[in-house]
């Protein structure tokens, strides 16, 4: 599945869309971004509330498909800048991030 299908599935809000057709072939759940780095896999789907603009430098190191803000977090002008520069995929789901994680199971991720 890719990003853009996902979103449309699921009902994210896009905030940023560089690569709409990255697949996404996981998930990860977290807000502790070391334990991020180093559990998470390339192509997850991050859902996390955290915003700040470590969040995106992880989404590169790790070369996630994309990071999901869960429970309708604001999400800061600066954070969309670096993931506009870095090219990383940003939805925002309105749920929390239980809730979130399972409209990605149902989808098969």
């Amino acid at each position: 599945m890719t990003v853009n299908e996902l979103a449309s599935a699921c009902g994210f809000d896009v905030m940023q869309m560089p690569e709409p057709e990255r697949t996404v072939q996981g998930g990860y759940a977290g807000d502790l971004l070391s334990w991020v780095m180093g559990k998470a896999e390339a192509d997850n789907a991050f859902v996390t509330i955290m915003t700040n603009v470590n969040v995106v430098a992880v989404a590169a190191l790790v070369d996630l498909s994309c990071v999901i803000f869960a429970e309708n977090v604001e999400v800061p002008k600066e954070v969309l800048t670096a993931a506009e520069q870095k090219g990383i995929n940003l939805l925002r789901s309105r749920l929390p991030i239980y809730e979130t994680c399972c409209l990605l199971g149902r989808q098969g991720i």
